[in-house]
C-alpha cells in the first residue's frame, strides 16, 4: 500500500497529471479542436480512480493513507475540472 499511495500516486501520477494538463494546454494553444484537448486532459482521470481504489481496499487498510488518497483524488479531479 505504502508503495502504491506515495511513488505511484502521489509521485509518480500527479506528475502525470500536470503533464497531461501542460501538453493539454499547448495542444489548445496551438489550434487543437477543443475536445482534444479536453481529452488529453482527461485522459488519466479513470487511472486516478483506480489507484483511490487500490489504496482503499489494500489490505492493511489505514485510516491516514486512506484519507491522504481522498484528498488527493478531489485536488487532482478539482484541477481538472
Amino acid at each position: 500500500m505504502r508503495t502504491v499511495l506515495w511513488r505511484e500516486m502521489l509521485s509518480v501520477e500527479t506528475a502525470a497529471n500536470m503533464q497531461a494538463t501542460f501538453i493539454a494546454l499547448r495542444a489548445a494553444s496551438r489550434g487543437a479542436p477543443p475536445r482534444a484537448a479536453a481529452a488529453i486532459h482527461f485522459s488519466l482521470l479513470p487511472y486516478n480512480v483506480f489507484l483511490f481504489a487500490a489504496v482503499g481496499r489494500a489490505s492493511p487498510r489505514s485510516h491516514v493513507a486512506s484519507m491522504v488518497s481522498l484528498f488527493w483524488l478531489a485536488l487532482i479531479t478539482a484541477v481538472q475540472v
